[in-house]
């Protein structure tokens, strides 16, 4: 198969610099401001967007060089497929996060509950429509006991190369 290659859409601008200390998931970073940089030859797909709460962003975890097939997730200390998991550790690093969405500026999308880098690369944004999202009776694996400590759980550096 042919390499695949993406060009970043805009830049993610958070409160968070480094990647210890940042949350595991959007629901960690409930409030937490941020920007989203859209790049002036990209803007005019930003029309309609407003009419959404919440987006979902896809990026780069630029940050990321390496990958495991077997992490420690960091709500676990036992070591699981990575696909399996959301850690940015992956042979694609690429993220998603659902956030909120309260206003365009121009260029600028301003969110909130962000749980992103600094500086990270967006590479695309696609609307959350409930209706596509959400299923009746879900399995969440090995999760099923920690996935309500994820509001209050931060990054520690196990992922850091």
């Amino acid at each position: 198969m042919k390499e695949i290659t993406y060009r970043p859409i805009g830049i993610i601008h958070s409160p968070f610099k480094t990647r210890v200390g940042t949350p595991i998931q959007p629901i960690g970073g409930i409030d937490v401001n941020a920007e989203v940089e859209i790049f002036a030859e990209y803007v005019e797909g930003l029309q309609d967007l407003m009419g959404f709460s919440h987006i979902i962003l896809i990026y780069h975890c630029h940050l990321c060089k390496a990958y495991k097939l077997r992490v420690k997730p960091f709500l676990d200390d036992v070591a699981h497929g990575v696909f399996a998991t959301r850690a940015p550790a992956r042979p694609n690093q690429i993220g998603i996060s659902v956030v909120r969405l309260i206003r365009i500026d121009n260029k600028t999308l301003y969110v909130n509950d962000i749980d992103i880098i600094d500086q990270t690369p967006l590479l695309d944004i696609k609307p959350f429509v409930p209706d596509f999202d959400f299923r009746n009776e879900v399995k969440i694996g090995w999760l099923e006991e920690k996935s309500g400590n994820a509001f209050k759980t931060i990054a520690d550096g196990r992922f850091n190369d």
